[in-house]
């Protein structure tokens, strides 16, 4: 006898594209595909599968902020930088030769005593150079994560303090304003600006500090702010006290540092602010960066020329 053939009336067991095991009646809204319960992601209407809401992520135009960079809620960049310098300042605590080791000094001579001696054309054979002039050229940047001891210079552990305090204020609204990616760059050419003019004017002094790229970081919050219709008077006002601290603190710390952050920060977020915006807008932008790269490098290189000539 043969065995009776199920009833054309009964329905199709139908299942999820991913999981074939499970059973299935709801289909993808988009694909129309049938996905199961742990598939299934809500959408405007009815459900969608994991594969048609990452093709709708990557094919819906991301927000912009008003310069081109990439909205973010959290300022991600500033609390690293933040954790950097609180980082390399224990390091510091733990080991002090940290700070000669990796200051920014343009020229310097080590003794066979292990001690530090100013530059000098003509030396004991014992000793050896030290700084740019010897090809250290990390310490451009390096110096710019390192701060005062706590207890050495006039403002002890108050350096860092009072830096991070800084870019823990200003730095968020700079980097909101700009995207991660535009801010960093800010960050680390001010910083490197800062040092370029300690090599240039003071190259036999041993400096450290965020300060630098602290001032080109205030200074782009201030050219931000107008090219966005700020305020005025207030903007002038915070514009007129980091001017006024530039000239008090000149009198103990480096001011060269100082205002080489504060004119690269500042030619840096004018090319950001006021670039065209259109599909030119990154070649802009991208290509003020490199030029103040190229720039500082090509001043660094021929200031580290002329001390070893």
């Amino acid at each position: 006898m043969e065995p009776e053939s199920p009833s054309s009336s009964e329905p199709a067991v139908t299942t999820c594209y991913r999981h074939p095991k499970v059973e299935s009646y709801v289909r993808c809204t988009r694909c129309e595909r049938f996905i199961c319960p742990d598939c299934m992601r809500d959408a405007a209407v009815g459900h969608q599968c994991p594969e048609c809401v990452k093709e709708g992520v990557r094919t819906v135009r991301q927000a912009r902020t008003a310069f081109g960079g990439r909205i973010s809620a959290v300022p991600l960049v500033t609390y690293v930088l933040i954790g950097l310098n609180v980082v390399a300042y224990v390091a510091e605590l733990l080991r002090p030769s940290i700070v000669d080791d990796f200051a920014m000094l343009g020229r310097g001579l080590a003794g066979p005593d292990g001690l530090h001696y100013v530059w000098q054309s003509a030396y004991p054979a014992d000793f050896h150079l030290e700084g740019v002039i010897d090809g250290e050229w990390y310490r451009l940047l390096t110096g710019a994560f390192l701060h005062i001891p706590p207890t050495e210079g006039t403002f002890g552990i108050l350096h860092i303090v009072m830096n991070m305090v800084t870019l823990w204020n200003v730095g968020r609204v700079v980097e909101a304003q700009l995207g991660r990616a535009r801010y960093l760059s800010l960050y680390l050419l001010s910083a490197l600006g800062g040092s370029a003019l300690v090599l240039l004017l003071d190259p036999d002094s041993s400096t450290v500090g965020a300060s630098g790229a602290i001032f080109g970081v205030c200074t782009a919050y201030y050219v931000l702010a107008r090219r966005l219709g700020a305020d005025p008077a207030g903007i002038n006002r915070f514009m007129a006290g980091l001017l006024i601290w530039l000239v008090i603190s000149a009198v103990v710390t480096s001011w060269q540092g100082h205002l080489g952050g504060l004119l690269t920060g500042g030619a840096i977020a004018l090319a950001f602010a006021y670039a065209p915006r259109d599909r030119r807008r990154v070649l802009v932008q991208a290509g003020a960066c490199v030029g103040m790269l190229a720039l500082l490098a090509v001043l660094a290189l021929a200031k580290a020329a002329a001390m070893t000539g």
